[in-house]
């Protein structure tokens, strides 16, 4: 596993401060989330998720949801002592249960069209302690009660968003060996990085990088792959396209017509594989925080779409537990082209969380398939949307397969090919 320490960090000097405080840059943060990830509408309901120890974020994001007209703020805070606590003494009984009341409740918010706003800030290694197989129990019962929530989140029913926001457990792994306050100023630097906080107008900049993210997308989409390969060190996976799949980045048009960011920050363009046309080998570039604990070096062996070998230099037993969650979870629900360059990857920061590592590289996600990768999605039927070739899983867990060193060639249905990436950079469009 690699930890950055302070000497790992490679960002020009200029790129790590500006003139603004850190509450200014925290404020800015807020308001880029709001406006641009949700873009929460006038009138429109707000249920804000985060750990208590996010609260001064939280506050922010409230007042900038009710200065652009939230009739509604609802937070819902969790906390990580307490998840530890339940884990180390709670029953059999405990693990298994969900509090559906819950479910049901922002169930019915999103059906009412209530918007949603997650604060991500979790300590990578906070289950490091917990047997794998206890973790494995509680995440399916959750999955299971939480089902109609993420097809609404991932088939785009409403507006909704993630932001980072930096933790002191979470910094201390990040930049191991440096003093809690020191460790959490830079990776709150790094989130501010990331996120184009540091720049002279965030929004502006933001607004600029999707624009971009969206002429690629046009670019693939125009191709009308068949397949797209990847290849490189430990790497050589073909992954068959679901006919019709449309790629999607930076912004997503959720279904109640507004236009929102769903990831905070974002660099990648992904779309939906066929459940049963994925075959080869392929290595992680990246550990992967799962559960609360750490998986490395990642190896899996795909045929005709299922995994069939899959091992970890460490934490295999939660990688197997995961794999074996249902029939599609040993399967690909998406596949998302990153490069190298990107603003995450250039940071030199290995963030020990998905929301940022996946926008440093390339990456597959196990699991369940995101509607709005498929026109028609919603008008089918589950058994229409299997025939078709559509993933459908209790989980979606992206791992990270890019890297300078991986080079990513598109196949059309007549076998040629259309490289799109050389050395983990795109190929001119």
């Amino acid at each position: 596993m690699l930890i950055l320490g302070f000497d790992d960090w490679d960002m020009e000097p200029s790129l790590m401060v500006n003139m603004r405080s850190f509450e200014e840059n925290l404020a800015l943060l807020a308001k880029l989330a709001v406006v641009e990830g949700v873009n929460l509408q006038p009138g429109q309901e707000l249920i804000l998720r985060a750990d208590i120890g996010n609260s001064q974020l939280v506050h922010l994001v409230t007042a900038e949801a009710y200065r652009v007209g939230a009739k509604q703020v609802s937070v819902m805070y969790s906390d990580e002592s307490v998840s530890v606590i339940r884990f180390e003494a709670g029953s059999d009984e405990a693990m298994s249960y969900a509090p559906n009341w819950i479910y049901d409740g922002m169930t019915r918010a999103i059906e009412e069209n209530a918007a949603v706003l997650s604060i991500s800030s979790a300590n990578p290694s906070l289950l490091a302690n917990i047997p794998p197989e206890k973790v494995a129990v509680s995440s399916r019962s959750q999955g299971v009660a939480a089902k109609r929530i993420s097809e609404y989140i991932g088939g785009f029913q409403i507006n909704w968003s993630i932001v980072g926001a930096a933790s002191p457990a979470w910094a201390q792994q990040v930049f191991a060996g440096l003093p809690e306050e020191e460790a959490l100023q830079m990776l709150w630097n790094a989130i501010f990085l990331t996120s184009r906080i540091l720049e002279d107008d965030p929004i502006a900049s933001w607004t600029a990088h999707c624009n971009r993210l969206a002429e690629r997308m046009l670019w693939l989409n125009e191709l009308k792959l068949d397949a797209v390969r990847f290849r490189g060190p430990g790497t050589d996976l073909h992954v068959g396209l679901i006919p019709g799949h449309r790629w999607i980045g930076g912004r997503g048009q959720s279904k109640n017509g507004v236009q929102c960011s769903p990831n905070i920050p974002t660099e990648e363009i992904f779309t939906m594989p066929h459940r049963e046309r994925t075959h080869g080998v392929v290595r992680s570039t990246k550990p992967l925080s799962l559960r609360g604990q750490i998986v490395s070096g990642i190896e899996v062996t795909f045929e005709n779409g299922l995994v069939t070998q899959a091992k970890a230099a460490r934490g295999e037993e939660t990688l197997q537990r995961l794999i074996q969650t249902d029939e599609g979870s040993g399967r690909l629900g998406e596949i998302a082209l990153v490069p190298n360059s990107s603003a995450v990857s250039q940071s030199g920061v290995l963030f020990l969380n998905t929301l940022y590592d996946e926008n440093a590289a390339s990456h597959i996600a196990l699991g369940s398939a995101i509607g709005e990768n498929y026109p028609g999605h919603d008008d089918l039927t589950d058994e229409q949307r299997l025939t078709a070739g559509v993933n459908e899983s209790l989980i979606h867990v992206d791992w990270m397969i890019g890297s300078s060193e991986i080079d990513v060639d598109g196949i059309h249905a007549d076998g040629t090919s259309t490289p799109l990436m050389r050395a983990g950079e795109w190929v001119p469009s």
